[in-house]
């Protein structure tokens, strides 16, 4: 049932799915070699609490991946450049020093993915987060410390 869920997961793109272990389901990206391994470096520096969230299990377990709470607080790191970061009235946020763009998500979450780094990480916050960042204070320091600036 677990590889039902996790299929479905993929298939959906970023959608999520509650597992029987209180495991989340997440797409793992797929980034280069290079962005892997900044990602494994980040992944060891990310918290245990994210907005008072203790960290779950991803499903499949993943250095690519990491989920707080319920409902899910959810960091990819590794993912594609997002078309959205094109368009030059793009909305971006400031958060202690890290720069994210934000997409709407069809729910009305928010979907942030940093800028000027040298592998995206997206972070996705439940839809009572609509107006709120206060959450990406959490990753500042981490992606600041492990994900170099690309610019």
């Amino acid at each position: 049932m677990a590889c039902v869920a996790l299929l479905l997961a993929a298939a959906a793109g970023c959608s999520l799915t509650s597992l029987a272990n209180d495991a989340v389901a997440i797409p793992v990206p797929t980034p280069s070699s290079e962005e892997a391994e900044v990602c494994r470096a980040l992944h060891g520096e990310l918290p245990g609490i994210v907005e008072g969230q203790q960290r779950r299990t991803a499903e499949p377990e993943s250095d690519l991946t990491a989920v707080w709470g319920d409902p899910a607080i959810v960091l990819r790191c590794g993912v594609p450049r997002p078309e959205k970061m094109s368009d030059p009235a793009a909305q971006a946020v400031e958060a202690d020093g890290v720069n994210w763009m934000l997409e709407r998500q069809e729910d009305g979450s928010p979907r942030f993915t940093t800028t000027y780094r040298e592998a995206y990480v997206e972070v996705t916050l439940p839809a009572k987060y609509a107006h709120d960042v206060t959450p990406l204070a959490a990753f500042a320091g981490p992606v600041k410390k492990a994900v170099p600036k690309s610019l």
